[in-house]
């Protein structure tokens, strides 16, 4: 449980430990559909570092930039992620991947236009839209249980190679 709030809050793994690991099941499998379909690495981190931009998701950004990091990306690209319309850094994919993620994170304000959609399908096919719809769906989920519980960021330090 968190102590930054004068609330506790309730620690899921340890009171409903087979959700958790139902969802952890489900990351999981949507890493499996990303790596099976292709979908690049660096896709799947801003994809999950622009969801938890979104959701104001402190612990998911500390992870997830992190991982990023630890996989190469640049601290560059990872400071303009939130402006990623208004600069050079990001691929045709990329930037794809980032509208895509952007519409589902933000269903509420409309759905998924089909203009964003018919972009998503001009570079990628449909597996690997598929697992990016995924990738989306899950770090979504996991923003809100991270915001919920308000777990603490700063801790998490990446798998070493």
């Amino acid at each position: 449980m968190s102590t930054s709030d004068s609330i506790s809050r309730v620690a899921l793994k340890k009171i409903t430990p087979d959700v958790s690991a139902a969802m952890g099941a489900l990351h999981g499998a949507a890493v499996s559909a990303a790596q099976e379909a292709k979908v690049e690495p660096e896709i799947l981190e801003l994809i999950r570092i622009r969801a938890s931009q979104i959701n104001g998701c402190a612990f998911c950004l500390d992870m997830h930039t992190k991982d990023a990091r630890a996989q190469g990306e640049t601290e560059q690209r990872i400071y303009a992620l939130n402006a990623w319309r208004e600069t050079p850094f990001f691929t045709e994919r990329e930037r794809a991947a980032l509208a895509l993620t952007e519409a589902v994170t933000l269903v509420h304000d409309g759905r998924v236009p089909d203009a964003v959609y018919a972009e998503a399908a001009g570079v990628f096919d449909e597996n690997q839209i598929a697992a990016l719809i995924w990738a989306a769906t899950v770090i979504n989920a996991y923003n809100r249980i991270a915001i919920a519980t308000r777990m603490v960021p700063g801790g998490y330090q990446p798998a070493q190679k």
